[in-house]
């Protein structure tokens, strides 16, 4: 009989586990809610594979333990590799798989709605009618339908808030690296980041963070980007000098930032810090500014993709457990 070992179970996950272990009877499967380090390692003693997914990273010693246990097969509930040592997973034959696309529409809907919340002024009018001020101005909203929106990168995620944003009636430009022909043929891309820049009203980003994308958002282009224009990244929070942001913010140069990824959101995010002392001053400045919707890398966080997250995760696991070809293979290198 084989075991599949979950580390990092939380509780609304729990149920589409359970759905999971009953359609598949043969296998055994036991979890944990404490995250994968070198010391819970062992809670996986015995287990064929293992499903995990944190913000924390796969350290040599975290991928030692495993590889101690004879545990060299691992299934990520998420997208991101790039917190994980690729060099000592492959000196100890990992194989390793993730879950691309879980639900690009609960990310792609989650920009869409808080870019069309930022632009009519939504939190600014919350907290007026809040203290009991229901005077309109100046509290006025741009129509998502005025604005030219430029798209950053055309995976699945992209193309559905190209979708969404058409559907308000936006003009909508898109910039890519690798272009995808449907798109291409439609006429969307433009020739380069600069043009986007100069065109969009709303630039989203909709990439991951490599070497060539991080702090692609600095001083330099947004300073190439029109007045008063509105940036949103539910991507990853390494894209974004913040920083830089702020002080385009402070300058009237943004009109808006979306944000649901931070660059240092690790051990921030998914905590609560009420009525404690708040650990990150800029993020809490950030937090507190009309202009600006955090969320705590929520994008994603629907009952579709969660679902999705653990039950590809689990199939993918017991493919390479069972000696298949799982349906996501990441390559190691």
């Amino acid at each position: 009989m084989s075991k599949i070992f979950a580390f990092s179970i939380r509780k609304d996950e729990e149920p589409y586990l359970k759905e999971w272990a009953a359609a598949h009877p043969a296998v055994e499967v036991d979890f944990t809610d404490k995250l994968l380090t070198p010391e819970t390692a062992s809670l996986a003693k015995g287990a064929d594979g293992v499903v995990v997914y944190q913000q924390l990273d796969y350290t040599p010693e975290t991928l030692q333990a495993l590889a101690d246990l004879g545990i060299t097969k691992m299934s990520l509930r998420n997208v991101g590799v790039d917190n994980i040592d690729m060099d000592k997973a492959k000196e100890l034959g990992f194989e390793i798989t993730n879950v691309p696309v879980y639900s690009p529409n609960a990310i792609a809907e989650h920009a869409a709605i808080q870019t069309a919340r930022v632009l009519r002024q939504d939190k600014v009018l919350d907290e007026k009618i809040a203290k009991g001020d229901l005077r309109w101005a100046p509290t006025i909203g741009r129509e998502v339908r005025d604005q030219t929106v430029g798209v950053i990168g055309t995976g699945h995620i992209g193309q559905v808030y190209m979708q969404i944003m058409e559907g308000f009636g936006a003009k909508v430009i898109a910039y890519d690296a690798f272009k995808n022909p449907e798109l291409e043929k439609k006429g969307y891309y433009v020739d380069s980041l600069d043009d986007l820049y100069k065109q969009a009203d709303v630039v989203s980003l909709h990439v991951p963070a490599l070497k060539d994308t991080i702090n692609m958002i600095n001083d330099d282009t947004i300073a190439k980007m029109k007045d008063d224009v509105v940036l949103v990244n539910v991507s990853r929070g390494a894209l974004v000098d913040t920083d830089a942001v702020v002080r385009a913010l402070d300058s009237g140069k943004l009109f808006g930032f979306v944000m649901d990824t931070y660059e240092d959101e690790v051990g921030i995010f998914n905590e609560d810090w009420q009525g404690k002392d708040f650990p990150d001053a800029r993020l809490k400045d950030l937090i507190d500014r009309p202009n600006v919707l955090v969320t705590p890398h929520t994008a994603f966080y629907t009952t579709h993709a969660v679902r999705n997250m653990v039950v590809k995760a689990f199939d993918n696991n017991l493919a390479l457990v069972e000696g298949n070809t799982p349906e996501t293979p990441v390559e190691v290198k």
